[in-house]
């Protein structure tokens, strides 16, 4: 296994691209749940180039009916981050002060369950909710404080790279 960089630059850059939008190269999952963490794994795979295929619990999407749950669904995207040691882009819980373009952010709106995952495209000098900006499907969004969001928990999932082959 190697460890790669994690291109935060195209990553952010497929975000500004497509937070309006929708690739037809993917499923619209607004009717089916949202399409958030849809989204945030493109904008993930944007920077890292690399699928991890392995079945159940990889993270990889072929098709609506092929693809891995950690592609669409938010907590398992969390697992396969911070627990993945083969291919793909591996993240670590971080502190607000440590997050970068291209992170990923999860909230909870009840305290409980983790439904939300919109991707940071900016951060100021000094990281704080009014200057961290996102991305987003589900309600679609491009440089939207962070501060705008009513949540009650948050987790920040900082890529520190991409495990290649």
């Amino acid at each position: 296994m190697i460890k790669t960089h994690y291109d935060r630059e195209r990553a952010v850059s497929y975000a500004h691209k497509w937070a309006y939008g929708r690739n037809p190269q993917y499923y619209n999952f607004d009717r089916l749940g949202g399409d958030c963490t849809n989204f945030a794994s493109q904008v993930l795979y944007a920077g890292s180039g690399v699928m991890n295929p392995k079945p159940t619990f990889g993270w990889y999407y072929h098709s609506l009916n092929n693809r891995a749950p950690a592609w669409t669904g938010v907590e398992f995207l969390h697992k396969f981050l911070v627990k993945n040691l083969e291919i793909g882009p591996v993240a670590v819980e971080a502190d607000l002060s440590q997050v970068e373009p291209g992170d990923i952010i999860q909230l909870s709106f009840d305290g409980m369950v983790f439904s939300h995952s919109p991707t940071i495209v900016s951060v100021g000098a000094a990281p704080s909710p009014s200057n961290i900006l996102v991305a987003a499907h589900t309600f679609d969004a491009d440089n939207r404080p962070l501060n705008t969001y009513q949540y009650v928990s948050i987790r920040y999932l900082h890529i520190t790279h991409v495990n290649t082959w």
